[in-house]
């Protein structure tokens, strides 16, 4: 069990490190792209002021070989002739794009109106003399200036001087800082990541492993239970109102109502054995008797005595089953024709049973075992035998959702103290003990078990009247 809570701490740490790292590199490679982004941006804003700065000199009309160029390789700028001749660049400036910046012309000498290449109609009507290209155009590309070859975002914006022949400026920015802001930021990431890493997976065994302690106490006093059979103990409780509170505080219920399943166990078993030793023993008796001296055997006593234990056991059986949890059948009963079928068969009682309001029809109707609900009657009905002076009355009425099966006799009644008890098993007040010589005290229990299974109830009420109350069908 301590290799599994290490391994729940183990998947834990795990499972969050995972996570997090999962959620850090989606959260660094978007911080990346967007700074990047950025970074290229500024490069690209960068590129086209410098590209307009020398477009704007051209369009103003200032000589090529007078162009006011950046220097170094912090912008370097070509300016180029529609045919591709090289009309000015910077100083360091020696190839761009792996096109060598070698030889710088000047402007060929304006032909007369009507002259021209055909291809500058179109653009004479985009960008006329002493203007400047609107829209810029973006690109990367490479950059030699001095000995140095670098990365370059360029700005591409064409613009005519004032006697209308068209340049097209090209300007650079450099992409080192982005890429070392970049780099710096992709090496923090990779060193720290790590580290974060360790640092959560840390702190989920730490909090995993507090968080288990208290279950890893439940699994130990469990264990011990387990191994001592004691279930008068308990496991401690956490007392935090969470969910591991609940599950000790549910696990000492479950051990509460084990531990009084198996004492009422015990007690049965006592008490069944208790009840079965006096007819086993009375009726070895007789048949020794009888065996040494048949003249002096009691047939009649060794039949009661037989029949007394047929009877017990049957009681045990039927409240095992109860036990065990039978569900009852789902039969239709008339409880108006049960009440009249019982009292028909007691010829010959004691005391007569006189049947009282018994309302027929399907209003007294109920559903379950229709044997077991006979059980519940006849037990009522012989305890109202024995214990009344003269008269025993059954009824059968309808009350709501509820049909009620009364039973009275003109008895002393139950006092009210012993009104709960008499439906323990086994249990007998002494007035019974006087007065009744072969009951075991389990048929009031069978009857409660019996109702209660049927979704009912069983009480006394004023003193003599036992009452049955049962989901009308």
């Amino acid at each position: 069990m301590r290799r599994f809570f290490g391994k729940v701490r183990v998947r834990a740490a795990a499972g969050a490190s995972l996570v997090v790292a999962v959620a850090l590199v989606a959260a660094g490679t978007a911080l990346l792209l967007v700074l990047k982004n950025n970074l290229v941006g500024q490069a690209d804003l960068q590129a086209e002021n410098a590209a307009r700065e020398v477009a704007t000199q051209i369009a103003t009309g200032k000589p090529y070989e007078k162009l006011d160029l950046p220097d170094g390789d912090d912008r370097p700028v070509v300016v180029l002739a529609e045919d591709g001749r090289v009309l000015a660049a910077g100083d360091d400036v020696r190839a761009v794009d792996g096109t060598a910046v070698t030889e710088r012309h000047p402007p060929a000498e304006r032909q007369p109106d009507g002259a021209g290449s055909g291809d500058d109609d179109d653009d004479d009507r985009e960008i006329k003399p002493g203007e400047v290209e609107d829209k810029a155009r973006l690109s990367g590309g490479t950059a030699t200036v001095g000995h140095r070859t670098a990365d370059y975002r360029f700005a591409t914006v064409e613009a005519k001087d004032t006697q209308g022949d068209k340049a097209v400026v090209r300007a650079g920015a450099p992409l080192a800082a982005e890429r070392e802001a970049v780099g710096s930021v992709r090496t923090a990431m990779l060193i720290g990541l790590p580290c974060l890493l360790l640092v959560v997976a840390g702190v989920t065994w730490l909090v995993t492993r507090r968080a288990l302690r208290p279950v890893e106490g439940i699994r130990r006093e469990m264990a011990a239970i387990t191994a001592s059979t004691d279930l008068s103990r308990r496991v401690p409780e956490p007392g935090s109102r969470d969910e591991i509170d609940r599950l000790a505080r549910t696990t000492n219920e479950t051990l509460g109502a084990l531990q009084e399943s198996v004492e009422r166990q015990r007690r049965f078993v006592a008490d069944a054995s208790h009840e079965l030793r006096s007819p086993i023993a009375s009726l070895r008796t007789q048949l020794e008797v009888g065996v040494a001296h048949p003249e002096l055997l009691d047939a009649e006593g060794a039949v009661e005595d037989a029949v007394r234990l047929q009877n017990l056991a049957a009681d045990l059986l039927l409240l095992a089953r109860l036990d065990a949890g039978e569900r009852p059948a789902d039969t239709r009963i008339d409880l108006a024709a049960l009440v009249r079928e019982e009292v028909s068969q007691r010829v010959g009682d004691r005391i007569a049973v006189r049947v009282g309001d018994v309302e027929e029809g399907a209003g007294v109707e109920v559903a379950g075992s229709r044997s077991q609900v006979g059980r519940v009657l006849g037990n009522l009905l012989d305890n109202a035998q024995r214990h009344a002076a003269g008269a025993v009355r059954a009824s059968v009425v309808r009350d709501g959702r509820w049909a009620v099966l009364r039973v009275e006799d003109d008895g002393p009644g139950v006092p009210p103290q012993e009104r709960e008890r008499i439906f323990e098993r086994f249990v007998r007040l002494d007035d019974a003990r006087s007065r009744d010589d072969g009951g075991a005290g389990l048929g009031l229990a069978i009857a409660r078990d019996v109702a209660e299974r049927h979704g009912g109830t069983l009480t006394v009420r004023d003193g003599s009247v036992f009452e049955l109350r049962l989901p009308a069908a």
